[in-house]
C-alpha cells in the first residue's frame, strides 16, 4: 500500500522533521511512503524513502493517483497566522486525495489559528471527509466536535513518542548543561533580545551553566544568536547544529535544564529528562508549560497563566537561576506515560491504513 505523507517537511525545520521521523517508525507493515518534501534528495538520504518536490504539481498528481493513501502528518499545517496559503496548500492537496478516494489521516493535530473565512470553510470541509482524525492539543479537538466530528482522538503531540538511538549518552557534567532552543518571532524586538543576551550572561555568571545553544532551524534561528553570543564567556557555550531529528532530540540528554522556546524544544527536553522554563510565543507553548509544571514568560499580549516578559535582564536571569536550581524533571513514569499515550496517534495511523474498507 502506498501512502502520500504531507508535512513541512524538507524545510530544514528540526521539530517538523522530528514529527516526520515518528511518523515513519508507526507507519503499519506493508505500507510504503512518499513524501512530499522541500528537498526530496535529503529526505531520501536520511530516512531511506521515496520522496518528491512538494510543489511540482505533476509530481504531487502523479503520487496521489498511484497511492492509497495520505496523512496530514502532524503539526499545525491547518492555520493562516504564518501564512494565508498554508490551508489553501494542504487543504487542497487533502480535498484532492479524498475526491480520488484514498483514505485520508489527518495525524498529530494543531488546528488553528484560522482567521480567514476561506480558511474555516477549507478545514471544516478537510476534516470532516478525512477517514481519521488525531489531535495533539483539547482546543484543536474542541474546534473538531464544533464541526461535527465527534470521534476524534486526543493524544499529546507524537514527538514525544520519537524513539531516540543511544549513540548520545549523557556526559559526567550533565548537571552544568543547559540546552537552549529559541526562534525569531515579532515578538522578540531588538532590544527583547538584547535583555535576553545579558539574562544569559547573568545567569551564567550566577550557576556557572555551559549553555548547550540547539537551533531547529539553522537559517532561521542561527542569525539571531550570533547576537548574543558576545556577551557569554569564552568555551561557555557551544551550537550543535543536528540536521537529524532523532539525534536532535537525543542532545538534550546529555543536559539538565532547558531554556525553550521552540514547542518541540520544550518536548523533547521533557521526553529526555530535562527540567525546564518555557518563553511562550504561542499560546500552545504556554500550555505545553502548564502541563509539565514548568515557569516561564509570555513574550505576546496574549493573555495566558504566563507571567509577560521582564525587559529588565536581572529579573529574566534570577527567574532561570531559580528554575535551574529548583526545578525537578518528570519521573520516568511520567515520561513514559507521555509517550505511550503519544503513541495512540500511530494505533490510530494504523487502524486507519489496514482496517477501513
Amino acid at each position: 500500500m502506498r501512502v502520500v505523507l504531507c508535512g513541512y517537511y524538507g524545510m530544514g525545520n528540526g521539530g517538523d522533521e522530528a514529527l516526520l521521523a515518528t511518523l515513519l517508525q508507526r507507519l503499519p507493515p506493508g505500507v510504503t511512503p512518499i513524501v512530499l518534501s522541500g528537498n526530496p534528495t535529503e529526505t531520501r538520504q536520511r530516512y531511506g524513502v521515496w520522496a518528491v518536490p512538494r510543489k511540482d504539481g505533476w509530481a504531487v498528481l502523479r503520487s496521489l493517483r498511484s497511492a492509497q493513501g495520505f496523512v496530514w502528518g502532524g503539526g499545525s499545517l491547518m492555520q493562516d497566522a504564518t501564512s494565508r496559503w498554508s490551508p489553501v496548500y494542504y487543504g487542497g492537496l487533502m480535498l484532492m486525495a479524498q475526491a480520488l478516494g484514498l483514505k485520508t489521516v489527518a495525524w498529530g493535530q494543531g488546528i488553528g489559528p484560522l482567521n480567514r473565512g476561506l480558511s474555516r470553510w477549507l478545514a471544516r470541509r478537510c476534516f470532516r471527509g478525512c477517514t481519521a482524525v488525531s489531535v495533539r492539543d483539547r482546543p484543536s479537538l474542541e474546534q473538531l466536535q464544533r464541526w461535527g466530528r465527534s470521534d476524534g482522538l486526543l493524544a499529546p503531540d507524537p514527538v514525544w513518542a520519537l524513539r531516540t538511538p543511544d549513540l548520545v549518552t549523557r556526559p559526567h557534567d550533565r548537571d552544568r548543561r543547559v540546552a537552549v532552543a529559541l526562534r525569531p518571532h515579532g515578538s522578540l524586538s531588538p532590544a527583547r533580545w538584547a535583555a535576553l543576551g545579558e539574562g544569559l550572561a547573568r545567569f551564567q555568571a550566577q550557576t556557572d551553566a555551559h549553555l548547550v545553544f540547539l537551533p531547529f532551524q539553522p537559517s532561521r534561528d542561527r542569525p539571531p544568536l550570533e547576537d548574543l553570543l558576545p556577551r557569554l564567556r569564552q568555551g561557555s557555550f557551544e551550537i550543535i547544529e543536528e540536521p537529524n531529528p532523532t539525534l536532535l532530540k537525543a542532545q538534550f540528554r546529555t543536559c539538565c535544564f532547558a531554556i525553550a522556546m521552540r514547542l518541540h524544544g520544550a518536548i523533547a527536553a521533557a521526553a529526555e529528562g530535562c527540567h525546564g522554563f518555557a518563553l511562550s510565543y504561542d499560546p500552545k507553548v504556554a500550555a505545553l508549560a502548564m502541563d509539565l509544571g514548568w515557569p516561564g514568560f509570555d513574550l505576546t499580549a496574549i493573555s495566558t497563566d504566563l507571567p509577560p516578559f521582564p525587559e529588565d535582564p536581572a529579573a529574566i536571569a534570577q527567574a532561570w537561576t531559580d528554575a535551574y536550581r529548583q526545578g525537578r524533571p518528570l519521573s520516568a513514569q511520567v515520561r513514559g506515560d507521555y509517550r505511550d499515550r503519544a503513541g495512540q496517534h500511530g494505533d490510530l495511523l494504523a487502524q486507519a491504513l489496514t482496517e477501513f474498507p
